[in-house]
């Protein structure tokens, strides 16, 4: 027996080591594949983290003896005070070393989590989660503006993708562990589960993976195999020094085919000034005074919007609706999930592809395409009263709703000066924070709204659900209201698509007062 285990062992390694070996040469060598995947397992705890609150809910009702609108305040409080955090932490991503920065926020955000599974009372887990939405806003302006200087504008689609599924990837695990857990120990146990991984994942980031020159001076070429190297000879070749505007550089392939098209930037827009010196106020007014870059925003945050309220009350929706256990409704959730991480991992490598193809405008329209679609197919989705039929319409509609951000989260790095990154993603996740922390309110407000108008068909608790016939009908309702948002963040995309070009050669003119050029110093000890 002993040795058949031993042989099963070593084929599941060899198989894992197959399949490690696949994943490294699809996003071009190891250099690269570790710090994807660093980037994702950061977007991943934060997803988990925003997931373990609605699964350990009954577990929190039961110990702290709290209401399900007080459950909701944890979740909404820790996305405000994100809201809040985020712009400061933007100008900061700007200005200083992004990988310290990113470490020590995810060691605060461990020890918050850690605190939370200690707290005695509702308040001291509600002080818990102020905290951690403070420090976790880290997150996204520092990763946004990394990956910008990491990998180059030709292919961030596909490098979008892989790092947003590991945030769609943590929110399913985090809810599916986390109540696991939380069922078989306790709810403490289950933040003290979600804050461990953070303190070896920042002692990692912070060992592997070094700081890159601003300006995308140390991008990532394939193969590359030793990743602090490849930032030292870049930092050898290249010192950051502003001049004069001078030519574009190459590889940004938005700005290469707006410019084969002939695109002239906008003279008003174009910066002659280093953007890493402009104060937070007049950082703000010019990203918002970016017309692609205003549609895509409030586009993402509509879309965000409806996820939200989707996340919030779907595992309701379902076992009510469709009048089903627990267990169906997890199973149902699981494939929401796996549908919105294929739907992820495939529109930015479409798009990247389609924008190579000289389609300048296809990380503006094929979002636009999906969040129309979505809408379209969870209309059925949502009135078909049998489960089965039902879950063709939902798991297309799941997975058009998340292709759209890899192609926008790529987008609005395209139509940015590289200065301006941190502090233009900080603006778009202040205003996507307040649209996901009004959503659950929203959604419940109208939903109970609309129940208290349906006559009661059934009392409540004699469902699998634990929802009467009304709230079923009326969370029904609020989701085909709601779907209004999806179609009016496809609109705003299209209405993007006008602006996005010019706003491409914008950002291209601007970075050419940026350019870095070899100081005395540099060219002495490349000469060396």
């Amino acid at each position: 027996m002993r040795p058949f285990l031993e042989w099963i062992a070593a084929l599941m390694a060899g198989i894992g080591r197959a399949l490690r070996g696949q994943v490294v040469q699809a996003v071009g060598g190891p250099a690269r594949a570790r710090v994807i995947t660093l980037f994702g397992l950061v977007l991943a705890l934060s997803g988990a983290d925003a997931a373990t609150v609605g699964a350990v809910a009954p577990q929190l009702q039961a110990s702290l003896h709290i209401t399900i609108a007080e459950i909701g305040v944890l979740s909404t409080v820790s996305l405000l005070v994100g809201a809040l955090f985020v712009i400061p932490v933007g100008l900061l991503v700007d200005r200083i070393k992004r990988m310290p920065l990113l470490s020590g926020s995810i060691v605060l955000w461990s020890v918050a989590s850690l605190a939370s599974a200690f707290a005695g009372s509702y308040s001291g887990l509600l002080l818990t989660r102020v905290f951690l939405g403070a420090v976790i806003a880290t997150a996204g302006p520092a990763i946004a503006s990394l990956t910008g200087d990491y990998f180059p504008s030709r292919e961030r689609g596909r490098v979008y993708a892989y790092i947003l599924g590991g945030e769609v990837a943590g929110s399913a695990v985090g809810f599916i562990v986390s109540g696991t857990v939380a069922s078989a120990i306790s709810w403490r146990a289950a933040f003290v589960l979600l804050a461990i991984p953070g303190f070896f994942l920042a002692r990692t980031l912070w060992r592997t993976v070094p700081e890159p020159l601003r300006g995308g001076q140390s991008r990532l070429e394939p193969g590359v195999e030793d990743l602090h190297q490849a930032v030292a000879e870049a930092s050898v070749r290249l010192d950051w020094e502003w001049e004069e505007p001078g030519a574009p550089r190459e590889g940004e392939l938005a700005r290469e085919a707006a410019q084969r098209r002939g695109v002239e930037p906008d003279p008003q827009m174009v910066l002659e000034e280093d953007p890493r010196a402009m104060g937070m106020v007049r950082s703000i007014r010019y990203i918002l005074s970016v017309p692609s870059n205003v549609m895509m925003i409030i586009s993402s945050a509509l879309g965000y919007f409806f996820f939200s309220g989707l996340q919030t009350f779907a595992l309701l929706f379902i076992r009510g609706h469709y009048n089903v256990g627990q267990a169906t409704a997890e199973v149902v959730l699981l494939a929401l999930v796996i549908a919105s991480l294929v739907g992820t991992l495939i529109s930015g490598r479409l798009t990247d592809a389609m924008l190579r193809r000289g389609m300048l405008t296809a990380r503006i329209w094929v979002p636009a395409v999906c969040y129309l679609t979505a809408a379209g197919l969870l209309v059925p989705g949502i009135l078909i009263g049998t489960l089965t039929p039902a879950l063709w319409f939902t798991v297309g509609g799941a997975a058009l709703l998340m292709a759209a951000n890899p192609p926008l989260d790529a987008a609005r790095l395209d139509i940015m000066s590289a200065g301006l990154w941190g502090r233009a993603e900080s603006t778009r996740t202040f205003l996507r924070s307040l649209a996901q922390a009004v959503a659950p309110v929203a959604f419940g407000g109208v939903a109970s709204l609309i129940a208290g108008f349906v006559p009661a068909q059934a009392p409540v608790g004699t469902r699998p659900g634990g929802v009467s016939a009304a709230e079923a009908t009326g969370l029904e309702i609020t989701f085909l209201i709601m779907l209004t948002a999806l179609f009016a963040a496809g609109v705003f995309l299209l209405y993007a698509r006008r602006t996005y070009p010019r706003d491409v050669a914008t950002a291209a003119a601007s970075n050419q007062g940026g350019q870095r050029r070899p100081t005395p110093a540099a060219r002495g000890r490349t000469a060396a």
